[in-house]
């Protein structure tokens, strides 16, 4: 690895991670998945969203113009399915039952599922678009100098992964604390944002 490579790398780890710090619907959910099932349910959940992101930075990192053209043009269709999904993921968590012991993941099967829906849900978030549209500009000189783009791929997977890691880590430590009863509001709560997450979604495809 060179210096220039080290160089993009970084950068592209410290977009990953600034773009997967902001508390939106996928942060939320990955706090609450940990909180009722485990570290490794909250994790799966994170790692999605990683694994979505590195995919836009290798749009971004290999040129694939005609791509962001097309994503840029489905802003509208993939905000609609987002509000949609996340009007789902509401009623559930709204309706999950609560139990004295943390409900763990089961197997690498729903560890799969968990990934794969946020993985999703953040291919589908306009934000999250708009957001690697910046990075790609703010990036377009290392990229042209750096021996592979893949360095920036991997720089957004490490920081989006890290952030993920580490919120993962600590509510799964602080877990017990919280009785079932507390719990509960924890999931009504986080019901209700979903929901108004999905909303404002939809409400600023109105307003432009």
């Amino acid at each position: 690895m060179d210096a220039t490579s080290l160089t993009v790398f970084f950068k592209a780890a410290l977009i990953g991670l600034l773009i997967a710090a902001p508390v939106g619907p996928i942060g939320l959910l990955t706090m609450q998945r940990t909180l009722e099932r485990g570290l490794a349910a909250g994790l799966a959940t994170g790692m999605g969203a990683a694994v979505a992101d590195a995919l836009y930075g290798a749009i971004g990192a290999f040129g694939v113009s005609w791509l962001i053209h097309a994503l840029i043009e489905a802003k509208t269709p993939l905000a609609l399915g987002g509000g949609a999904i996340l009007l789902v993921l509401a009623w559930r968590t709204w309706r999950a039952p609560v139990t004295d012991a943390v409900a763990p993941a089961r197997d690498a099967r729903n560890l799969l599922g968990l990934a794969a829906g946020t993985f999703l849900l953040t291919l589908a978030n306009p934000a999250t678009i708009v957001s690697f549209i910046a990075v790609f500009g703010s990036l377009g000189g290392s990229l042209q100098t750096a021996p592979s783009p893949l360095w920036m791929v991997a720089g957004v997977l490490a920081g989006s992964a890290a952030w993920w890691l580490l919120l993962t880590a600590l509510i799964a430590h602080q877990r017990s604390r919280f009785t079932p009863a507390w719990r509960g509001h924890i999931n009504r709560g986080s019901a209700g944002l979903l929901a108004g997450f999905a909303l404002w979604q939809w409400a600023s495809l109105v307003a432009r």
